[in-house]
């Protein structure tokens, strides 16, 4: 376990709290970044309570880093203020810790990490687009005819419900090849197939077609990269590695998709 914190006395407050709910608990403390990382290369690390406001480098920036060298490490923020805190307190959800650290609350994070796994919060529907592309419904996996069509879905997801034409779609999965009616034919089976996979897991409704565009209704899924981008801790701690990393065009928005990271 350790606690990154540049601010001292928020550093030994935390130290405390933990040795309280947790007696015999013996963190490891470091007031920056880079030493908690130095340390996570030769140590293991189960939990890491992080500020979020560091100079030099963000707890969400240490996050991603800690998950890439221990994916297994579990990230509870820990932050002032107090707009990142309510909503994930009103939701019993983990990953946040308003200062001053309550124990009562600390007590309810340790207990969550420990004792209970994550729940699918947000629909049926789920994806993964990190550590390679899946789909769920209902936890189980949807199954595609085509490799093309299960390669469409993950262009929708990345575009986050912005709408893609059939020759957008066409240029991505085919690589830029010219544009032929028969390619265009076997898109729209593509689109079919994919309405019909959806249709028979009953999750047809993740689908928004409009003219020319098809398009994905980012409320209707839980995907772990729109949780990580809008900070949500859970998905942070489910970081597994690249974006997408069997699609050569994702290439182009994993450049963007992190860039406060790198």
């Amino acid at each position: 376990m350790i606690i990154v914190d540049d601010e001292p006395l928020a550093l030994k407050d935390l130290v405390r709290a933990l040795q309280v709910v947790r007696p015999g608990c013996d963190p490891a403390e470091f007031p920056t970044p880079r030493a908690a990382l130095a340390h996570a290369k030769g140590n293991p690390v189960d939990v890491a309570f992080l500020d979020i406001e560091m100079p030099g480098m963000s707890g969400l920036t240490l996050a991603k880093k800690l998950k890439d060298l221990q994916p297994e490490a579990r990230i509870v923020f820990v932050t002032s203020y107090e707009q990142y805190a309510v909503d994930a307190f009103a939701l019993h959800a983990t990953g946040y810790l308003l200062k001053p650290v309550q124990e009562s609350e600390l007590e309810r994070e340790l207990t969550f990490i420990y004792e209970q796994r994550p729940r699918n919060e947000r629909g049926r529907m789920r994806v993964q687009t990190f550590g390679g592309f899946a789909a769920f419904v209902d936890e189980a996996p949807l199954a595609f005819k085509r490799s093309k069509t299960k390669e469409l879905l993950a262009l929708l997801v990345d575009r986050r419900g912005a709408g893609v034409t059939a020759r957008e779609a066409c240029a991505v999965l085919w690589e830029d090849e010219p544009c032929t009616a028969s390619q265009r034919s076997y898109y729209q089976s593509l689109v079919a197939d994919l309405r019909s996979t959806l249709a028979a897991a009953g999750a047809g409704s993740v689908l928004a077609k409009t003219w020319n565009s098809l398009a994905i209704d980012p409320s209707a899924i839980d995907c772990d990269s729109y949780r990580f981008l809008d900070g949500d801790p859970a998905a942070v701690n489910a970081y597994r590695g690249a974006y997408l990393p069997s699609y050569s065009w994702a290439e182009f928005s994993a450049g963007a998709f992190h860039p406060h990271l790198r």
